[in-house]
């Protein structure tokens, strides 16, 4: 345990200057930001709509959660995985890191555990600031239905859906960073599965969430149970179950790649 806290201690110190770990801040605030001043500058068109709270909410935060989770999520999550083990490829520290009096079970899991650490970072962000934005919009506009609605629930389970569904792309990126040192490998990789998920997701393919890449766009999609709340729709579903699958998979073959790799 002391050993994976300590490598895990050296991954922030390592990446705190990166644009991954950056990014994971940056995202949230930008993205969630334009939108915030978008209902701001457009709020006279949305009151003449007369949108109750739930539709309120539904329509500003889908705005987010779109934008975010069908195309910005997969991409940051792909350049993340890669950004976290180049450190050791552009420096060449691979075997400065080996020889360290730490085993290579806790280095490769303090590894993945800061590429999950900074996806969550990010994702409760988003979180925070939709449903913080939300309400400082309800101040600045006192005519809006922001008030009449509590979205934190229904929010929270999205974007969990979402933070659980990334990790099967996370993993997968995960590995090929460690495979390949270049960054048009893994990269080019995940940016095709990436695109074929998008597509298989949302053309209605049957089979799609047996790809990890489609997870994220699927785990949007709620169908509402008859005589139910908008919220009580299960997290669990059958693309979150492959993703930790693919997650757990690639993490154990990720371990074995990097043991059995010659440190030169």
């Amino acid at each position: 345990m002391r050993s994976s806290f300590i490598s895990l201690q050296s991954e922030f110190y390592k990446s705190r200057k990166t644009l991954a770990f950056w990014a994971a801040i940056i995202l949230p605030i930008l993205i969630c930001g334009l939108i915030a001043f978008g209902f701001y500058s457009n709020s006279d068109k949305l009151l003449k709509l007369n949108y109750p709270g739930l539709a309120l909410w539904g329509n500003y935060s889908g705005a987010t959660l779109n934008v975010m989770g069908m195309l910005i999520l997969p991409f940051y999550v792909m350049f993340m995985a890669f950004s976290v083990n180049n450190i050791e490829h552009k420096n060449d520290t691979w075997k400065t890191l080996f020889a360290q009096p730490l085993n290579k079970f806790s280095i490769y899991t303090a590894k993945y555990l800061y590429a999950v650490l900074l996806l969550l970072i990010c994702l409760f962000l988003f979180a925070f600031l939709t449903i913080t934005f939300g309400y400082l919009l309800q101040i600045l506009v006192p005519k809006f239905t922001f008030n009449d609605y509590n979205p934190i629930l229904l929010l929270t389970k999205f974007y969990s859906k979402l933070f659980l569904a990334s990790l099967g792309i996370l993993s997968v990126q995960f590995v090929f960073s460690l495979i390949w040192s270049d960054f048009l490998k893994p990269m080019g990789i995940g940016f095709v599965g990436i695109i074929a998920g998008i597509i298989t997701a949302n053309v209605g393919w049957k089979y799609a969430f047996l790809i990890p890449y489609s997870d994220p766009t699927l785990a949007l999609r709620v169908t509402r149970v008859k005589g139910a709340k908008l919220e009580d729709f299960p997290v669990f579903t059958q693309e979150i179950w492959v993703s930790l699958a693919f997650a757990l998979a690639m993490f154990i073959i990720g371990y074995f790649i990097l043991a059995k790799r010659n440190i030169k």
